[in-house]
């Protein structure tokens, strides 16, 4: 019989194929994980609605559970309610920092469209100051934002909150 729990665990072996320190479950896209005799359904939520990464993932889902014997698995994309980067573990958040990503801020700090039109105070990843300036809207990809630390002088991406 198959267990859940070890399910979750073969997931956490999943990188996001855009940012690989981080694992699926860290990244908070896998749902749910459902089970019947030995069907296998992992339902998942894209980061965005297009984002480009889901067929990869959908395949290394495949791909991990097929390694460790389960053959009959459905992986099922659900986009509603919309994923949020507060569902990204502290464990992924920490390890975001560690790689030179700043995390995202908790949505009630910074997610306040319109307020005088001001921006986030995003501290830098490598010297922690909050002396940082918005480079770009968009990084290295659609769910990030370019940033320049005035002190260090380094650019580095925010992975913006939603």
């Amino acid at each position: 019989m198959v267990k859940e729990t070890t399910i979750w665990s073969l997931l956490e072996e999943v990188n996001d194929p855009e940012v690989p320190v981080l694992s699926i479950v860290d990244l908070g896209i896998v749902r749910d994980v459902r089970r019947e005799g030995n069907r296998i359904e992992v339902i998942i939520t894209p980061t965005y609605s297009g984002c480009p990464a889901m067929d990869a993932i959908r395949m290394n889902i495949r791909m991990v559970l097929l390694q460790h014997g389960y053959t009959d698995a459905i992986i099922t994309t659900v986009l509603s309610p919309a994923w949020t980067t507060d569902w990204m573990s502290n464990k992924g958040k920490e390890k975001l920092q560690a790689y030179g990503i700043a995390p995202p801020l908790a949505t009630q700090q910074v997610c306040h469209p319109g307020l005088f039109n001001r921006e986030e105070a995003i501290p830098c990843p490598r010297c922690h100051s909050y002396h940082t300036q918005r480079i770009s809207e968009f990084g290295s990809t659609a769910c990030k934002a370019l940033y320049r630390c005035e002190d260090c002088m380094e650019p580095f991406d925010y992975f913006k909150c939603h």
